[in-house]
């Protein structure tokens, strides 16, 4: 159907086609049609596509796109150069090295469409410098021609209103910042050549709503595409061993991610805050999966943990609040799960507890002596935690935004109490410290604002900083105690025996 609309648009006849060997493009009608086709030849006002379905097409030249049109100029460069070269657009400037050309700059007033030669100079243009079209943010459309294999840092950083850009098949490195905060940019195809897409390569590009990562990537790197808010989805191909921390962090609109059999590792904080995100498949070469990967995927109802598991990074699924259960495979020899809440094999580490499960009232199994970084943050409707003598060790914002918690009790095995531990536990009203903690960690009871006493039954513990920020809390402790003064972390202190 696709075929025949663009045929009965563009006016062309059907031909048997010759083979050859060029890639499949997509190209768009003047009144906006799209096909996949690969270009077969241009004479004159004429081009030759043959389609996926191997049928040729003969289209005039002015029925096509203007981007279109300026991808044929390009391929319609000689891939040798002659001597005499090609007309260099007046805009760009450029750098000869050897027999290469770099394109070093663009004139920042440089507006409208702009197709990079392949050769100047009778040299071939074989890579996009560094800052080379920095902040040309009148440029609406660029070509750039086969003869490029590197698209430099920040060659296209801020062009705001680039909405098109065609990269050529010979490209096979986009480095870091090469299209970051190109506001405009809706789509991208990158080409079956490209290995590494750098550092921030599309980072706050807000209005990109789908890519593909073709098999040739093997590297997408740390906040490739961090807050592309409009990214509905996205495909990892099987080509791909390595992703980056916050890979695809604050992708608020994403909604489907297909992650290639070849990935082992998911960074730390690759999802982060993909609030729109429902469900994820991960699959089973994945070993660890990083710090916060999915924190604050706030749509995530259900997650699977495939056997190959081997580590999980502390608050992985925190701020998930919509996550009612997690699974583990059967087969997984390092994590399992009672009632979804996800444990290590030995049942001495709590890990998480899904944000959404059923019930005000949770008892921590006897065999638990660490509760994990983050392993029942923003658990809201939990009232009441009962944590066993067992437990040595609660780690950084292991209760933190427990909303509804008003009481839990700190077992005398207990010697550390980690950073923000209970930050914003809000209905928390008072608290008893054992004798056994020798440090309480920063902002551990910060923004707990209904706090009015903490009791300590032993010496003062060594605090960090912030410890009760936004918090007016008063200390009681024990006559015999020792290293106590007058204050503790900022709060007034009292003996026990003048509490009211």
């Amino acid at each position: 159907m696709r075929l025949l609309l663009l045929l009965l648009v563009l006016g062309t006849s059907c031909v048997v086609a010759q083979e050859i060997k060029s890639k499949l493009r997509t190209w768009t009608s003047s009144i906006g049609t799209k096909i996949e086709a690969e270009l077969v030849s241009s004479t004159g006002e004429q081009v030759t596509l043959k389609t996926k379905a191997g049928r040729t097409l003969t289209v005039p030249l002015n029925k096509l796109s203007k981007a279109d049109q300026e991808f044929i100029a390009a391929k319609s460069s000689p891939k040798e150069p002659a001597k005499g070269g090609v007309p260099v657009h007046p805009d760009l400037k450029y750098e000869i090295k050897g027999d290469a050309v770099t394109i070093t700059g663009c004139d920042r007033k440089a507006s409208g469409a702009l197709t990079i030669p392949s050769a100047i100079k009778g040299k071939a243009v074989i890579s996009i410098g560094q800052d080379a079209f920095l902040r040309c943010r009148n440029l609406t459309e660029i070509v750039v021609p086969d003869s490029v294999t590197s698209i430099g840092e920040n060659a296209f950083l801020e062009c705001s209103n680039l909405t098109s850009i065609i990269i050529s098949n010979g490209v096979t490195t986009i480095e870091k910042y090469a299209f970051a905060k190109c506001t405009s940019l809706t789509s991208i195809t990158i080409p079956d050549g490209v290995t590494k897409i750098g550092t921030d390569a599309f980072l706050a590009c807000t209005s990109l709503t789908e890519i593909v990562v073709p098999d040739s990537v093997t590297s997408i790197g740390a906040n490739a595409f961090l807050g592309c808010s409009k990214l509905t989805s996205i495909t990892i191909s099987d080509g791909v061993t390595s992703m980056g921390s916050m890979a695809f962090a604050t992708c608020t609109s994403l909604t489907s991610v297909t992650i290639g059999n070849s990935l082992t590792n998911i960074g730390d904080h690759a999802f982060f805050d993909c609030s729109s995100l429902t469900s994820i498949t991960i699959p089973d070469s994945i070993t660890s999966i990083g710090s916060g990967a999915f924190s604050q995927c706030s749509s995530l109802t259900s997650i699977a943990i495939p056997d190959s598991v081997a580590t999980i990074g502390e608050g992985a699924f925190s701020g998930c609040s919509a996550l009612m259960t997690i699974e583990v495979a059967a087969g997984n020899v390092n994590y399992t799960e009672v009632n979804g809440v996800l444990f290590n094999t030995e049942m001495t580490l709590l890990h998480a507890y899904p944000a959404a499960k059923t019930g005000a009232n949770y008892v921590i199994p006897d065999s638990v002596t660490n509760i994990g970084g983050e392993a029942f943050a923003d658990c809201a409707s939990l009232t009441s935690i009962t944590i066993p003598d067992s437990v040595t060790n609660i780690e950084g914002g292991a209760f933190y935004s427990c909303s509804s918690l008003t009481s839990i009790t700190i077992p005398d095995g207990v010697t550390s109490i980690g950073n923000y531990a209970f930050r914003d536990c809000t209905g928390l009203t008072s608290i008893t410290i054992p004798n056994s903690v020798t440090s309480i960690g920063l902002g551990a009871f910060a923004v707990c604002k209904s706090l009015t006493s903490v009791t300590f039954l032993g010496d003062a513990p060594k605090a960090g900083e912030e410890v009760f920020e936004e918090v007016r809390p008063t200390i009681y402790r024990k006559p015999e105690a020792k290293g106590w003064g007058d204050t503790f972390a900022g709060r007034p202190v009292k003996l026990i025996s003048e509490k009211p």
